[in-house]
């Protein structure tokens, strides 16, 4: 499901401002100005990253990498 630009940006801004009140001491309390997008403030205060978990990694990483870039040093292995 699609999500208006604008209604994105608010949700981010309610996110904003709960990370913004924990890190002022507020209490944990979704002001009435952000009662529409109250889930995304409190996950902000609650320091929940913005649009939902970290997806993991793969577990089968190694088997999906090309087998000749791993070879060749096509890869940034960071030497």
């Amino acid at each position: 499901m699609a999500v208006a630009k604008k209604d994105q940006e608010r949700v981010t801004y309610a996110w904003m401002y709960g990370q913004q009140a924990r890190k002022d001491g507020k209490e944990r309390a979704v002001p009435d100005y952000w009662a529409e997008h109250a889930e995304a403030w409190l996950q902000g205060f609650d320091g929940v990253p913005i649009g939902g978990e970290p997806k993991p990694m793969s577990d089968s990483l190694e088997a999906e990498l090309d087998e000749s870039a791993v070879a060749h040093g096509l890869l940034n292995d960071g030497s």
